[in-house]
């Protein structure tokens, strides 16, 4: 029979032991490919400016919604902004320290401190008056207006010795601020603002008014530094998700700024 052959057999064998080198040779091609291929993922997986842009608006419109939610509420249910205060400054703690961000967690905190930035708008606007709001929210899109359009004209830059100053500056200005908080809790002083209210400093400049200043310049240089990330992540190809992670730092310094500039006017409007 043609399977007791032994040059049948010994074809057999040949035939099974080129499949095998086949087999392996195959194998070797496909782990040199994907040695090959780049650490970065695809181009549709990595940031993209357009995209960050578009994340950005998404998460404004959350916040202006919060922020007409807080408005409307504001007298009737004071509480409603305050507690959506605090619960978005666990969601801002919560997102800082992620190891990887997460949609959902930024989308959050849009809506809640929407909430409050509301709240607390109604609360100046009710206080001091004059269109406060009006003026805060212009003299904010002013500064993030110029800001970018500075950054991306290439005049303004992050720097290794700009962003160290800003860092000492910014334990600076939280330190003050908590010692500020704590002189106005145990009432030692009655100032609305604390030492921010305390008379005239220089030129008959109050407190506030330089301390303003100063956090407005520092809160613009934040925004350098939200925008050199995102630049950067499109640069080096990092992957999509981490466009959030740019959403999430604007949407802060932008808050920060914003009520930094409405409590500056109140402070100009009740030294008058």
């Amino acid at each position: 029979m043609a399977l007791d052959n032994p040059a049948f057999s010994r074809n057999s064998a040949f035939s099974a032991q080129g499949g095998v080198a086949a087999a392996q040779d195959i194998s070797a091609q496909q782990l040199q490919e994907m040695y090959n291929q780049p650490a970065t993922p695809p181009a549709g997986e990595t940031m993209a400016v357009e995209t960050t842009i578009q994340k950005s608006a998404l998460a404004f419109g959350l916040l202006v919604v919060g922020a007409a939610l807080g408005w409307v509420t504001a007298d009737s249910m004071p509480f409603i902004w305050g507690a959506a205060g605090l619960v978005g400054f666990v969601l801002a703690l919560v997102n800082i320290f992620k190891k990887e961000p997460s949609p959902a967690l930024v989308l959050a905190y849009a809506g809640v401190q929407g909430v409050f930035v509301g709240g607390i708008s109604a609360w100046y606007e009710a206080s001091f008056g004059g269109g406060i709001v009006a003026q805060a929210v212009i003299a904010t899109l002013v500064v993030v207006g110029v800001t970018l359009a500075l950054f991306a004209s290439g005049k303004i830059r992050a720097s290794k010795k700009a962003t160290k100053i800003f860092l000492i500056a910014m334990v600076g200005y939280v330190v003050f601020s908590l010692v500020n908080f704590g002189l106005m809790i145990f009432g030692a002083t009655d100032s609305a603002f604390g030492l921010r209210s305390e008379p005239s400093f220089i030129f008959g400049i109050p407190w506030g008014v330089i301390i303003g200043i100063f956090v407005v310049i520092m809160a613009a240089y934040s925004l350098v530094l939200d925008f050199d990330f995102i630049q950067q992540g499109v640069r080096n190809r990092a992957p999509k998700k981490y466009e959030w992670s740019g959403v999430f730092g604007i949407m802060v310094t932008v808050i920060w700024l914003y009520l930094e500039i409405l409590r500056m006017l109140a402070i100009m409007s009740s030294s008058d």
